[in-house]
């Protein structure tokens, strides 16, 4: 049985082309035009849609960490500080609703508590992105399950059981399950991409890839594994400030990444053995009898 679902006016999951997300998460550094240049260089490479973060920093934020010091592009400033520079408000979200809308991209947001839910919905967007910190939120799973959109959950971090129980809470329709690790940068020997195939047999939804790694390979590698959903962070520049930024894949990358995919997916086929017309010339040039009957 085909699984598919629906992501904006796309289709994502068996027999339909990957659709690849750049995660522009926080990479945006609060600077509403570092957004755009990251949404024009994702519309550049092909992706499908872009996604961005939400956060309430006074929900998310442990209280132990909210007075220690870091060191940040705006000076000696605490973490809860930080937080708050890097969260886009209501103007910068209607600022990426409306660029977005013109360009003709799609774009959503993971939201790591109840407050961002409620604040993304007001953009009607296509689908939520639950982070793999939330897997074990059964509150905030239940929350976003009641938005009745279709919901993208990653699943670094957690074990088979804590996936069939949040699988099991939230169902199995209008979901996609992504295969992740949520070390930033991910060791490629902890990948362990099979796991796609593991995900696959045990759940009846569609089946994608969340990858932290540095470089393209692996990711091309999940989708021979039959990831049907690519999502990967998009930088500007990997050495610029922030947390996510090694783990990211710069614009002329994702050009590549986007390429890639498109050649790779297009040479898996259907998986029925034919003889292409282009074999045929050399069948009758190589082929000296050909006396065996089947």
């Amino acid at each position: 049985m085909p699984k598919v679902v629906q992501i904006g006016e796309k289709l994502a999951g068996t027999r339909q082309p990957v659709y690849i997300v750049a995660e522009i998460g926080i990479n945006h550094n609060g600077d509403i035009d570092i957004a755009k240049s990251l949404i024009d260089a994702a519309i550049k490479a092909g992706c499908d849609a872009v996604k961005f973060q939400k956060r309430t920093p006074e929900i998310c934020v442990p209280a132990e960490q909210r007075d220690q010091m870091r060191r940040t592009p705006w000076g000696y400033i605490s973490y809860m500080e930080y937080r708050y520079k890097v969260e886009f408000g209501i103007d910068e979200f209607t600022e990426i609703d409306d660029y977005c809308r013109s360009k003709g991209i799609t774009w959503f947001a993971s939201c790591w508590d109840e407050p961002s839910v409620d604040f993304i919905e007001q953009f009607n967007p296509p689908c939520y992105k639950i982070p793999s910190a939330a897997l074990t939120d059964a509150e905030l799973l239940k929350y976003h399950r009641a938005t009745d959109r279709l919901l993208i959950l990653s699943t670094g971090m957690s074990t088979l059981d804590q996936i069939k129980a949040a699988v099991e809470l939230i169902g199995e329709a209008d979901l996609i399950l992504l295969h992740c690790n949520g070390t930033y940068p991910c060791p490629p020997d902890q990948l362990n991409l099979r796991t796609i195939t593991t995900l696959s047999n045990m759940f009846d939804c569609p089946i994608g890839y969340s990858g932290h790694e540095v470089g393209l390979p692996t990711t091309i590698a999940a989708v021979t594994l039959n990831a049907c959903f690519v999502e990967r962070h998009i930088t500007l520049d990997r050495a610029m400030w922030g947390s996510d930024q090694a783990a990211s894949v710069e614009p002329q990358g994702f050009d590549r990444l986007v390429k890639y995919i498109r050649t790779v997916e297009s040479s898996l086929g259907d998986g029925v053995k034919r003889v292409y017309p282009g074999e045929k010339t050399a069948m009758e040039r190589l082929r000296r009898k050909d006396t065996l009957t089947s």
